[in-house]
């Protein structure tokens, strides 16, 4: 039986852990990464890995799946070709570092291969939501050390 789709919403940095969890070795592409500087919003499109259903040994199932955070003010990239709009990228990790006033600060979108989003925002306000029907994958994402 397959678990319902996500909806997260996370208004305090204490509730970016469950966001990451979920996103964890989610893959998109650097197309599917949208900053709207007009709307103060970065939308990330992916394929997310659906932990929550456990999945078989071997494989498990994936789901297109969107994060959007809110009241962006600013958005850096390190080690990410903005112009490779086909480059696929792996997110290992969506965390917080505090500013120098509260509730504004940092929320670092970490990728694997040294890649990574710093994203200046006034305060938390991200959405995770499933976007698709879940599909099967042969391969469950490993994880060394």
């Amino acid at each position: 039986m397959s678990a319902a789709p996500l909806r997260l919403l996370a208004h305090e940095p204490e509730d970016l852990p469950v966001i990451s969890a979920a996103l964890q070795d989610a893959v998109a592409k650097i197309g599917d990464i949208r900053w709207d500087a007009a709307a103060r919003t970065l939308t990330l499109a992916c394929n997310r890995f659906r932990w929550e259903v456990g999945g078989k040994k071997q494989g498990g199932e994936r789901v297109r799946s969107a994060l959007q955070l809110g009241d962006v003010v600013g958005v850096q990239a390190r080690n990410l070709r903005r112009d490779a709009k086909q480059a696929v990228v792996e997110l290992l990790s969506v965390t917080f570092e505090p500013g120098e006033e509260a509730p504004g600060g940092v929320i670092l979108l970490t990728f694997a291969g040294g890649g990574d989003l710093r994203v200046t925002v006034d305060c938390v306000e991200a959405a995770l939501a499933d976007v698709s029907e879940p599909w099967a994958t042969p391969r469950k994402p490993g994880h060394e050390g």
